[in-house]
């Protein structure tokens, strides 16, 4: 079996790494007012263009910008979107007097409109960097729904959230899609951690708190994703990544797929699934019995959230256990996510980066072969 030359390939990333400290230090310096906006980017070019010289070296087919000029992966996209305002995040205490992060919220204030081309200048800045295939990662429209639910949209400009609410959605991101794919991106990805927390029951017990009922948001949030494939330009990959949780290395859900797996695989109209696959917590490989001929599931079975290296003979009789309900020919390999999904970074060295970017190319080498 040969190697795939479109994407997704046989070994592929997320997308996010550890920012070096040079750049931490500059964004903060940009925080106090002591380095411009022009001259942080200039610093941030010479980070990006670094971060894709280490994913060539290591021997991956899709490049990404580590998305290094981003705080988070989700705020610094959706708040560029007309008509929605983030809420920042805050350290709220716990019972016991510890501090914890509370999440950002979004919240649509107004109609939603794609004001401007958010990722057109990085994205031609990142192809400029390399003559392998350029992957751009947004976060998911569902992010505008599901953390604030309907009390997350303003009732003034949405009264009724079907249909005009999900078709806005789905225009500004197609509308983005279009301007990305005349620059000649042929490859995002959706980072989604909602349809994932809906396997954990407190999270979705929190849904119906909020309203929402658990088992219609999987197949509504399909419904809402497949506007944006419909606007999707020819020639383009479009993927969704599935995530539990991945700041510092912690994590907010657990749960398997089986609560969201038709709704995802079945119902949902995307080209191919990153899904989280790294310990116990997404649970056993059944649930991919509903993926349809053609698409292609990314096992995330290598952790970005520890530093101890899988064993490749582990990794191999993983994918032979999901290979029992999807075809080998349709599966693929990766880091469960990114390294560094916000700007504060996961809890591993450097240096491991390149270990298990190495583990997961020389693994789908051997299960898959060379092009």
């Amino acid at each position: 079996m040969s190697a795939r030359t479109t994407p997704p390939f046989r070994a592929d990333h997320v997308g996010s790494f550890l920012r070096p400290k040079y750049l931490l230090d500059a964004r903060e310096k940009k925080a106090r007012g002591e380095l411009g906006a022009a001259d942080l980017r200039k610093v941030e070019d010479q980070a990006i263009a670094e971060i894709v010289k280490f994913q060539e070296d290591v021997g991956l087919q899709s490049i990404t910008d580590g998305e290094f000029r981003r705080t988070y992966f989700h705020i610094d996209f959706l708040e560029q979107i007309g008509g929605v305002k983030t809420d920042i995040p805050v350290k709220v205490k716990r019972p016991d007097g510890t501090e914890e992060l509370a999440p950002p919220v979004m919240r649509v204030v107004d109609k939603v409109r794609h004001v401007k081309d958010i990722q057109l200048a990085d994205f031609q800045y990142l192809k400029s960097c390399t003559k392998r295939t350029a992957k751009v990662c947004i976060p998911s429209p569902t992010m505008l729904h599901f953390r604030g639910g309907r009390a997350g949209i303003s009732k003034q400009h949405y009264p009724e959230l079907e249909p005009d609410f999900y078709e806005d959605v789905a225009k500004a991101y197609g509308e983005e899609l279009t301007s990305l794919s005349k620059a000649g991106c042929r490859y995002v990805q959706m980072d989604d951690t909602n349809l994932a927390y809906l396997c954990d029951e407190k999270m979705r017990e929190a849904a119906r708190a909020r309203g929402d009922d658990p088992n219609e948001l999987p197949h509504r949030y399909a419904k809402f994703i497949n506007r944006v494939v419909a606007k999707k330009p020819a020639g383009m990959t479009l993927a969704v990544h599935l995530c539990r949780g991945n700041f510092q290395s912690t994590w907010a859900a657990q749960g398997g797929y089986e609560p969201v797996a038709e709704a995802l695989l079945s119902e949902m109209k995307v080209d191919a699934y990153f899904l989280e696959y790294d310990d116990a917590r997404s649970g056993d490989f059944k649930p991919l019995r509903f993926l349809p001929k053609g698409k292609i599931v990314v096992l995330g079975l290598v952790t970005t959230k520890l530093g101890t290296l899988e064993k490749k003979d582990d990794l191999k009789r993983r994918i032979d256990e999901a290979a029992k309900y999807v075809p080998l020919e349709q599966l693929a390999l990766s880091p469960q996510c990114g390294f560094s999904s916000t700007v504060h970074g996961n809890k591993i060295a450097v240096e491991a980066q390149r270990a298990k970017l190495r583990l997961v190319i020389e693994t789908a080498e051997e299960v898959w072969g060379k092009a």
